[in-house]
């Protein structure tokens, strides 16, 4: 049964995305193995995030922007190179820029973010589904205490729960594409009844947004957004 939903689910541009540390990338490479694909990473260093983490002043402004200008030009060129590729996987969507950039922005920074990201944003190719792996903030902080590296541990618990309440609120709001919330705090993606169960949910989607709690959450499936 696994096998054959695999085979019938009908996305071909799959975007996934979530808070850090929510599994994203785990997720992509695993829907690769099982749909087929090519997966693109959001794995683009930054020399700015440093001093972000340090907060050192100004240092948000220029973080944000060479984000976004590198998924920006990592967008384009999916967008030129890979028109032939049966499936795109990207563990990220583009629009979740603005989640972060609202959070760490001063006003005057935000008008001229937006000016830039308006113009950006219009070029960029747009998913035919998009993914989010909502975890909850006690999940989170679990995972960056567990495996989070030296940046990550240094972030003030507010932060994270400005990040995971901000999450939340775009996704609630999120119109741009069918949209799968997935409930993942105790999800796992090594485990093969977590996997089948996520591509039958695949495998069933139309074009309404669905809100799916997997059981070993002790879920019962997913229902309408």
């Amino acid at each position: 049964m696994g096998m054959k939903s695999a085979l019938e689910i009908p996305f071909k541009h799959i975007a996934i995305e979530g808070v850090f540390r929510s599994k994203k990338t785990q997720l992509a490479n695993v829907l690769a193995q099982r749909i087929g694909g090519k997966v693109i990473f959001d794995n683009v260093g930054n020399p700015y995030l440093k001093d972000f983490y340090s907060e050192k002043e100004g240092s948000a402004f220029l973080t944000q922007l060479v984000f976004m200008a590198n998924r920006y030009n990592q967008q384009i060129r999916l967008l030129q190179r890979d028109l032939f590729i049966d499936r795109i996987i990207c563990d990220y969507l583009f629009e979740k820029d603005k989640i972060y950039a609202y959070q760490t922005l001063s006003d005057d920074e935000l008008l001229v973010y937006e000016k830039i990201y308006g113009i950006l944003s219009e070029r960029v190719p747009k998913p035919d589904l998009v993914i989010y792996l909502q975890i909850s903030l006690a999940s989170l902080t679990r995972r960056v205490a567990k495996e989070g590296d030296t940046l990550e541990k240094n972030i003030s618990e507010k932060y994270l729960e400005d990040i995971v309440e901000a999450f939340d609120y775009f996704f609630f709001n999120y119109q741009g594409a069918p949209l799968l919330v997935v409930k993942a705090d105790d999800i796992d993606f090594g485990r093969e009844e977590d996997v089948l169960d996520l591509l039958d949910q695949l495998r069933d989607m139309k074009k309404s947004s669905l809100y799916y709690v997997p059981q070993s959450y002790g879920g019962k499936g997913a229902k309408k957004g």
